[in-house]
């Protein structure tokens, strides 16, 4: 298997990270990142107010998130040109505990297929459903709901042309995108527990910075709330 380690050239702070994750994961190389906040950026890339499916996304896209669902479809369309059965896409904030990687390849080895799409979240938000199959104390098993985050996930070729195609236009996050599994028609599989932690380096990140005023922010988690609940209301089965 292929790795892609996202990260952005220039970014001296996280390199040492991406250096271990090189010598860590198989056959690991950059893929450098998409800076969504460049004009001529935003400029190229169809983009609409949270209204392309349903439930509306209720927040306008940031340059950071923009740079991050054009980062990931920059590793899906890699997938495809290789013609890799699948590979591991990182980003460059991800940290595995190395005693529990080689049980996580080894479950990832048994279970990628072109067709699939698996999460490796580093934080444990999706309660343990039906077990497809297990590595000492990994699970893999389809979560009812998906989880956010795209720390870590296994692409598929197919599952990659799959989600191109359905995201030629950007009108959300691509972790919101993801979860809409009846949109995209792709199925998703998540591995818990398995090792992976995201590391906070300084400034935090530029997707998840928050501002406004108390009122503004209480509306924001309204809004927020709302598109959770409607989301809910499409479970995997």
């Amino acid at each position: 298997m292929h790795s892609l380690i996202i990260h952005m050239p220039g970014s001296t702070e996280r390199r040492a990270n991406v250096d271990t994750l090189l010598a860590t994961l198989p056959n690991a190389e950059i893929v450098d990142a998409v800076d969504g906040r460049l004009p001529e950026v935003q400029a190229a890339t169809p983009i609409v107010a949270g209204t392309l499916y349903r439930p509306c996304y209720p927040f306008p896209l940031k340059g950071g998130e923009v740079g991050c669902f054009l980062s990931h479809r920059k590793c899906w369309q890699k997938i495809v040109d290789e013609d890799w059965d699948a590979a591991l896409i990182a980003e460059d904030d991800l940290a595995i505990d190395p005693e529990v990687l080689p049980a996580l390849l080894r479950l990832v080895g048994r279970n990628a297929t072109p067709e699939s799409f698996i999460r490796i979240p580093p934080k444990d938000r999706e309660p343990l459903t039906t077990v497809i199959d297990r590595e000492g104390d990994l699970a893999l098993f389809t979560p009812r709901r998906i989880g956010l985050q795209t720390t870590a996930q296994v692409v598929g070729r197919i599952a990659a042309k799959r989600l191109l195609a359905a995201t030629e236009t950007l009108d959300r996050p691509v972790d919101s995108f993801l979860q809409m599994h009846w949109v995209s028609g792709q199925p998703v599989q998540t591995i818990l527990p398995n090792g992976a932690r995201e590391l906070v380096f300084g400034g935090g990140s530029t997707v998840q910075q928050k501002s406004g005023n108390l009122p503004q922010k209480l509306l924001r988690e309204f809004h927020r709330a709302r598109y959770r609940a409607a989301v809910k209301r499409h479970p995997q089965t």
